[in-house]
This record gives C-alpha cells, sequence and structure tokens, in this order.
C-alpha cells in the first residue's frame, strides 16, 4: 500500500497565540502546516508551498486577507485553492466582500479549534468526493469537465473557485428544477455551515459574470432559490 501524502495547509495569521493554536490542532490531525504573519509573507508561502487550502485571517498587517485573497484567485495556479476566512468581525459586510473575491467558507472569531478543523475535513471531503453520474456536462456552450476540474465557455477555460464549480455542478445535474438556497448551501457548503444564505446568492452572481450565458440561464425563483432553465 503506497503513503498517504499528508494535505498541506497554510495558515496566515497575525496573532501568534490563534495560529499556534490552530496548526496544533490540524498537526495533531494529521495535517502539514506552514504558517504566515503577514498577507506578503502568505503570499510568498502560497507561491513556494502549494498548499491544498488556505486558512487566512481578514484582518492582517500591511496587507489584508481579502487583498490576499484576490491576488490568490487571480493567479491562475491559484485560482482553485480553497480559502477558510477567518474573520474577528461579526458585520456581514466583511464577510461578503471575502464571499465576493473567492474565499470558500469563513469562520468568525472567537472559535473553537476543533470546529474549525471540522470545516477543514467538510471542504477536503466535498473536493474529494466522486459523484455518481456523468463527468461532462454540456450547457449550450459551456462545457464542465468534472475529472479535469475544468470549465470552458466558448471554447475558453474559465477559471472557478471551488464553490463556483460546485455551485454550477449542482445546477447542471438538475437543469429545470428550482433549488432552494438550503439546498445548494446544504449540497455546497455541506450541513455544518453555519453562514447565511446570502452566500449562494452572491456565488450566483459570481457565476454570471464569469460567464454570461448564464445570465438569463440561471433564473431567480422568488423568495425560494435558483433555477437552470433547460437549454
Amino acid at each position: 500500500m503506497g503513503t498517504v501524502v499528508p494535505k498541506k495547509i497554510l495558515i496566515v495569521e497575525d496573532e501568534k497565540e490563534i495560529l499556534d493554536l490552530v496548526k496544533l490542532y490540524l498537526e495533531k490531525d494529521g495535517y502539514r502546516t506552514y504558517t504566515a504573519m503577514n498577507g506578503l509573507d502568505g503570499l510568498k508561502q502560497v507561491k513556494s508551498e502549494h498548499p491544498d487550502l488556505i486558512i487566512l485571517d481578514l484582518m492582517l498587517a500591511e496587507m489584508d486577507g481579502l487583498e490576499v485573497c484576490k491576488r490568490i484567485r487571480t493567479d491562475p495556479h491559484t485560482a482553485m485553492t480553497p480559502i477558510i476566512m477567518l474573520t474577528a468581525k461579526a458585520e456581514e459586510s466583511d464577510t461578503i466582500v471575502g464571499l465576493e473575491l473567492g474565499a470558500d467558507d469563513y469562520v468568525t472569531k472567537p472559535f473553537s479549534p476543533k470546529a474549525l478543523v471540522a470545516r477543514v475535513k467538510a471542504m477536503f471531503r466535498r473536493l474529494e468526493r466522486k459523484e455518481e453520474g456523468p463527468s461532462r456536462f454540456l450547457y449550450g456552450t459551456l462545457a464542465m469537465d468534472l475529472l479535469r476540474h475544468e470549465v470552458k465557455a466558448n471554447g475558453r477555460e474559465v477559471p472557478l473557485t471551488a464553490k463556483e464549480f460546485g455551485l454550477l455542478e449542482h445546477l447542471l445535474r438538475n437543469t429545470g428544477r428550482v433549488l432552494t438556497r438550503d439546498v445548494l448551501l446544504n449540497v455546497v457548503w455541506g450541513y455544518d455551515y453555519y453562514g447565511t444564505t446570502r452566500t449562494v446568492d452572491v456565488h450566483i452572481r459570481r457565476l454570471k459574470q464569469k460567464i454570461p450565458l448564464l445570465n438569463d440561464a440561471i433564473v431567480s425563483i422568488k423568495s425560494l432559490g435558483y433555477k437552470l432553465k433547460e437549454p
């Protein structure tokens, strides 16, 4: 049997106590960790270590978490890397901005390290889950290849975050069916997700921005959710 290679997680957090605690709990669970205490160092580590997941604090010195997130998402090599954002602010606006920029999940401080590790595990589970059924979907000029983890529109590749990819996949699997926000949250973010249904709206909006043909194809069903029209 081959050796299981531990997943690499980068923690970018400027509060040493929180950083050490998160590191301790993740390593206890078998993950390999890398740490950075500011945004610039975090970006360097992303380039040099190629982490499988990034835990990113929102409030960082020199370069804040939102800017770090934006840069990670605009680099094709890291556009798909899952990001869990840590935010000390309970204000929804910051969280929404973080999600707008491509964070996949967020945890509000103070948090329990065990809960954060559970989120990390859930994220990896969803990324590794091999859905039964077709591995390729076609919708007009849109093509999704699950095995290659690739989406193309008009023959050109569209970089999507893990959550955007999961959301589009679920819409394509259920063409013509109304999917409630709760169902989408459950399937794409997991039953243990504590965010608001507003998260779904933010991601739908981003999908439409990245793939203009979805502007008319994804229909909002008042106070319920969304539907991808039959092609």
